[in-house]
This record gives C-alpha cells, sequence and structure tokens, in this order.
C-alpha cells in the first residue's frame, strides 16, 4: 500500500510499503481522512522534541488525526467491529503500569503515540493496523471529516473543562489555530462568554476576536494557551481574574517564563494538558448533537501526494481559511 513517510529534516516521500495486518489485538482500518496537525509539521521539520530525547526516529510514518472503516478484525476482537466506522486514541499505553491502571494511560512511562514515537505507524496511509481498546465508534451524523477532528476536538474539550468557566462567566482563549478555535466553540456551546486572543482577525469564529491592541480591559475568568508563544504562558496569568484558571494546552518551541509569585499572590489554578484521551467521547457526541461543527476549520482535503508541498509551507491554490488540512489517502487510488 502507500503511505507518507518522513525520511529526514524536511525530506517526505510516498512509498509502497508492506500491507498492515490485523494482529492481535488489533483491527485493519481503510483510512479515509486524516488530519495534518503542528506536531507532523515539527516531526517534518526535525523540530519536535521526541526526535531529540530519542523516543522518535526516522524514517517516521506519521498521523495521529484519523478516520476510517474496520476492514477486519485480528485475534481476540470482536468480529463485530467489521464494517464499523471508527477513530482512536493517539495515545496506547502498555495497559500494565500504575498509571494505566489508574486511567491515566496517556501518560505511561512505555506508551506509543500513533504515528509520533516509534513503535506505531500513523495514519497517514491507506490502512491502519490499530489497537482495537483504544477504537471509538462514529455515529452516522459524524462524517469522515468530522472524524478526523474528533482528535483535536478532544484536547479543545479537555481544556475547557479544565478552565472551569461556569455559563455566562467569561473565558479567553489565546491563539486563533485549530484548537483556540474549537476551545471557543466548546466554550460558547457550554454558555460561556467566549473571546479570541491572536495576532490576526479571523472570520472562522461566532466570538469576539482581539489583537494585543485591541484586547479589551476584562475580567477573564478563564485563560486558555492554546500558541506555541514563549511568551503566552506569563501573559495568561497576567490577564485571568484572581482566583481564576490558566489552562495550557500550546507548547513553546523554548521555555517559557512565568513569576510564580504571581500565580501565588492571585491564587491562580493552573493546568496543564497533554493528549485528547479523556475528550474523544466528549468531542464526538458534541459533533453528533451539532453543539460544535469544525468542518468550516479544513482549508482543504488534499492527497498524500499533495499534502508533502503543505508540510513544506505551500497553500494549495483554492484553499480556504481555514488552519487545519486534511488528507484523503483514497485519492491516490483515483477514487
Amino acid at each position: 500500500m502507500r503511505a507518507l513517510v518522513f525520511t529526514g529534516p524536511g525530506v517526505a516521500e510516498v512509498r509502497d510499503v508492506p500491507e498492515p495486518q490485523a494482529g492481535p489485538g488489533q483491527v485493519l482500518v481503510e483510512v479515509e481522512r486524516v488530519g495534518v496537525c503542528g506536531t507532523d509539521v515539527e516531526l517534518f521539520t526535525g523540530a519536535m522534541s521526541y526526535l531529540h530525547t530519542g523516543v522518535a526516529s526516522y524514517p517516521l510514518r506519521p498521523g495521529h488525526e484519523w478516520a476510517g472503516t474496520v476492514l477486519a478484525a485480528g485475534p481476540g476482537v470482536d468480529a463485530g467491529w467489521v464494517g464499523r466506522r471508527v477513530t482512536g486514541d493517539t495515545m496506547i499505553g502498555c495497559g500494565e503500569c500504575g498509571r494505566c491502571r489508574a486511567g491515566r494511560h496517556h501518560v505511561c512511562p512505555r506508551r506509543h503515540e500513533l504515528g509520533c514515537r516509534d513503535g506505531l505507524p500513523g495514519a497517514l496511509a491507506e490502512r491502519l493496523a490499530f489497537p482495537a481498546a483504544y477504537l471509538y465508534e462514529l455515529p452516522d451524523a459524524v462524517d469522515a471529516t468530522l472524524g478526523a477532528l474528533v482528535e483535536p476536538g478532544g484536547n479543545a474539550l479537555r481544556a475547557v473543562r479544565a478552565a472551569a468557566v461556569a455559563p455566562g462567566e467569561r473565558l479567553l482563549v489565546i491563539g486563533t489555530g485549530t484548537i483556540g478555535l474549537l476551545a471557543a466553540m466548546f466554550g460558547r456551546a457550554r454558555g460561556a462568554e467566549v473571546h479570541l486572543l491572536g495576532e490576526q482577525p479571523t472570520t472562522l469564529s461566532e466570538a469576539p476576536v482581539w489583537t494585543r491592541a485591541t484586547l479589551p480591559e476584562l475580567a477573564w475568568d478563564g485563560v486558555i494557551d492554546a500558541t506555541n508563544g514563549a511568551g503566552i504562558p506569563k501573559l495568561a496569568v497576567d490577564l485571568v481574574e484572581p482566583g481564576g484558571t490558566v489552562v495550557y494546552i500550546g507548547l513553546a518551541g523554548a521555555p517559557s517564563l512565568v513569576d510564580t509569585r504571581e500565580i501565588v499572590l492571585k491564587d491562580v489554578t493552573t493546568v496543564g494538558l497533554l493528549g485528547a484521551s479523556a475528550g474523544l467521547g466528549g468531542a464526538i457526541t458534541a459533533y453528533a448533537e451539532k453543539d460544535a461543527d469544525p468542518r468550516t476549520l479544513v482549508a482543504a482535503t488534499v492527497s498524500l501526494a499533495e499534502i508533502v508541498d503543505v508540510l513544506a509551507g505551500k497553500r494549495p491554490e483554492g484553499a480556504g481559511p481555514g488552519p487545519k488540512f486534511h488528507v484523503d489517502p483514497r485519492r491516490d487510488q483515483g477514487r
């Protein structure tokens, strides 16, 4: 089958690779849609920290935001999965350590991360072998586009939950990328008064969008940092109301300096989040019940071959204004 392979920093190609098989505890999935995010770009450029800590290495098969249909079930897997439309968790724990047993498999020290760490090839391919224990079934109301937005949606939903903003309270989301825009959608669905802070105005959100120069002096009961700016963590603490909550879900390329005296003296709760695991089911439900419809965030859907140029920073002709790009691997087959 055909799959996207990163062979070195800035080098990607579509290769013919061995057809995957559904091993014990696994299913074989025909991949219908895959989202590309900032992590994939960092793996492509070589900037991703996993490449430097040794948990990921080239050649690497990326792709962790996906949706597809189960083609076959391996040994030990309920055959009833065959034919179901599914997505899956990115974080695959060992299942044996104390963290996994406590329901925190996303921070398992021996975890796989689909398409991000060595050991489990990603979904930017025609087919995918995937652990059945980490599958989520997609209802009919959640199409392939929404299915591939479940993983970023799970991250954003976790951030909104952690911000602990009650209906009518004010939530500031810093960052107008995919996670920030999704967080704004989920915050509004929960009844919060949501505002966005970004470098540029955007028409992709119903929430007011401000820049640093235009941001009004309002009381922000919760602040979500969904950026990669090293100075934003401090700004978030500066802006949040005393007694409020700051949620960090973005990752900067350099260390961030936050004065913990400000956190203490303002009685601020700070939360760091890794992964979408605890939010996946909620994101699927929100999409199915139309609490959020993020399809406008997808600028274009391209083939495996075409995504190489997108990773290199070339925006396809005719692409919409959204920050997200999707891949349909079946397009490489003329489908």
